[in-house]
């Protein structure tokens, strides 16, 4: 089963989101505003993320973006934020 983030209706634009959950296409998160990093490439190597009503954050892959969107929480996302800025992740992309 997949989990659902928040069981209540969620409006994106004029379209009623009721169950908004981690997988779900991100062309159903409706009115959502896509934000990449300026640091991103030409060549649409990019994570995009969308705040949700509610505090929620959405992450989709640029390539893909009729693909799944990853729903997370705010607390969830301090800590991914948190950690990048603290270098947790450098050994991911050391050469």
């Amino acid at each position: 089963m997949i989990p659902i983030v928040d069981t209540c209706i969620m409006y994106l634009g004029e379209r009623p989101v009721h169950h908004v959950y981690n997988g779900m296409a991100a062309t159903e998160l409706r009115g959502a505003v896509w934000q990449k990093s300026r640091h991103s490439n030409s060549q649409g190597s990019c994570v995009e993320f969308a705040k949700l009503p509610g505090g929620h954050v959405a992450v989709r892959n640029s390539r893909h973006p009729d693909g799944p969107a990853l729903v997370y929480t705010p607390a969830e996302i301090e800590a991914l934020l948190l950690g990048v800025k603290d270098g947790e992740f450098d050994h991911l992309i050391a050469g």
